[in-house]
């Protein structure tokens, strides 16, 4: 259980620190994103680039 915690802490320590890169590539800007006001707070949905990183985490994987 501790296992997962600590990986998925992990993972988003990297995505946290990859995302103004990957924005600058144009991930987290593609259609199927969702970016919306709500309660005077702006939400964002990246639904599209968790779709191309997970495809390609998993091409990764295989490979390796």
């Amino acid at each position: 259980m501790i296992r997962w915690v600590v990986a998925v802490f992990l993972a988003l320590v990297l995505i946290g620190g990859l995302a103004p890169l990957l924005h600058k590539l144009g991930l987290g800007r593609l259609p199927g994103d969702l970016r919306f006001r709500l309660f005077g707070r702006e939400w964002f949905i990246p639904l599209a680039t968790t779709l191309i990183l997970s495809a390609l985490a998993s091409l990764i994987a295989r490979w390796i």
